[in-house]
């Protein structure tokens, strides 16, 4: 079960109705999929998502009815995430509560993301907004945010 959620029945028909225009997919294309697998795996299994696809190329997690995807593509044209770039500066996550964020950063610390910020963690997004930004080794920013 995820770190600060609450037993549900994921036979519930809700859990898993797409509603329009809700998110269906991220795709992250990663420059080292055993080190996204171990960076990212964890954590979205922590935030409830389970496994859901795996190929020689690429993993997947679903929670609901969206899925993230991380994938090592013969097409990749960098060797390396630049998050102030043009194109995705991070994936934000909906957290619990303040104890919970507290928890997940200290375990991401310990599993080789980086504490973003740390001289204005946890209001680094403003006093009224209680979050940990994260970054991995290959550059890609996670921010959780408590409820």
């Amino acid at each position: 079960m995820a770190i600060g959620s609450t037993p549900r029945d994921e036979s519930e028909d809700y859990v898993n109705q797409p509603t329009h225009g809700a998110l269906h997919h991220v795709e992250l294309w990663v420059p080292d999929l055993s080190r996204a697998i171990t960076s990212f795996g964890w954590l979205l299994q922590a935030l409830g998502y389970t496994e859901y696809q795996s190929w020689e190329a690429g993993r997947s997690w679903r929670l609901g009815a969206t899925y993230i995807v991380v994938e090592q593509s013969p097409a990749l044209t960098a060797t390396q995430h630049d998050r102030l770039r043009p194109g995705l500066n991070h994936l934000a996550f909906h957290v619990a509560d303040a104890p919970t964020v507290d928890a997940l950063a200290a375990e991401a610390t310990a599993r080789g993301w980086h504490l973003m910020f740390p001289d204005r963690h946890p209001h680094a997004g403003g006093q009224d907004h209680y979050a940990a930004y994260l970054e991995n080794a290959d550059a890609f920013e996670i921010e959780l945010v408590a409820l």
